[in-house]
């Protein structure tokens, strides 16, 4: 795709984005620690421990902001927010609201750690009461273009709200490139777009929905989510996002598709991030909790082997310590 649809300069104008994607090396600037934000009318705590995942928490929006900074400090490249919302609704208004959850953990970090590069999912599955990733129509299946409407004005919203990065994780077709519209066309042409482009019907995923509260009231996402056998399906859906104007793209999960990561960076040429999923994190804390693996030893080789597949940026809630761990070896 061409100029103005495509811009290269995008993921150039700052130290940060140009760290976030050099090309060799592991380090803590190619992590990114995913941020679960809960509204900020919330009366629960500031910190409420998620079972699933020791030493993951969901948190208020100074409790979000303490934490960046720690990661900033540690030399962490970005976080990604996911919000929890107080209310939900049919079409999961909230994701697109300008005093949503997102928004406003958004503008606090921007304005707290404005060096800090805060990537925000795009996606309206933890806003809607039905929990699944966009529009329901009368016979209960997601309807695409409705949904790819919506994404558009989420991502907007976000980009307004100053976000560096926009990370569509739906999985509907088309909304790539409706949202590269509807970005250049509110005057955010500059902003890149991070998209979840071969993002699998996965088992990994369970503590993450624990966490975000995101579990489908009913059936599951195999309609609009890769089928984990199919690679070359994969590939075919990065490419498609590619023309469409993605500026990076997404493996997810990581740990199982280090051939499909590699096959995607060969294919794109693009930027491409891994996402070490919930589940992935979850195996390794309650294997090293039970003495069966040496967690700092798993989870370092763990993101080695994901960088050597092709991975440029790894999102892993693993991030804080493995970059204590990476400065320790590297001091």
């Amino acid at each position: 795709m061409a100029f103005p649809q495509t811009r290269m300069r995008r993921l150039r104008a700052s130290a940060g984005l140009r760290g976030l994607v050099r090309e060799t090396e592991l380090s803590a600037g190619r992590l990114m620690l995913p941020l679960f934000v809960m509204d900020p009318g919330s009366t629960h705590a500031a910190r409420e421990p998620i079972a699933a995942m020791p030493g993951v928490e969901r948190l208020s929006i100074s409790a979000a902001v303490a934490d960046a900074r720690e990661a900033a400090a540690l030399g962490i490249g970005a976080v990604m927010l996911f919000g929890v919302p107080g209310e939900k609704d049919e079409h999961g208004s909230g994701a697109w609201d300008e005093e949503g959850v997102v928004q406003v953990a958004t503008r606090a970090l921007k304005q707290a750690l404005p060096e800090l590069l805060v990537v925000t999912d795009v996606c309206l599955c933890e806003y809607t009461i039905h929990g699944h990733c966009g529009v329901l129509r009368d016979d209960g299946a997601v309807d695409n273009d409705a949904t790819v409407e919506l994404l558009g004005r989420t991502a907007v919203s976000h980009a307004r709200a100053g976000a560096d990065l926009v990370a569509p994780s739906d999985m509907m077709d088309g909304r790539v490139g409706a949202i590269r519209d509807e970005l250049d066309g509110e005057g955010f042409s500059e902003i890149p777009i991070l998209a979840y482009s071969a993002k699998f019907a996965s088992a990994f995923y369970g503590p993450f929905r624990e966490a975000a509260g995101s579990t489908p009231a009913f059936g599951d996402r195999r309609g609009y989510q890769l089928d984990p056998a199919n690679g070359q399906e994969a590939v075919r859906e990065a490419l498609l996002d590619v023309q469409e104007g993605a500026d990076m793209v997404m493996v997810k999960p990581a740990l199982a598709y280090g051939d499909l990561i590699s096959a995607v960076k060969r294919a794109t040429g693009l930027p491409l991030a891994a996402y070490n999923v919930s589940g992935e994190y979850a195996m390794v804390k309650a294997a090293a909790a039970a003495g069966y693996l040496d967690e700092r030893a798993t989870v370092l080789e763990i993101l080695t082997s994901l960088h050597r597949a092709g991975a440029d940026t790894i999102i892993s809630y693993h991030a804080k310590d493995a970059a204590r761990w990476l400065t320790e070896l590297n001091p």
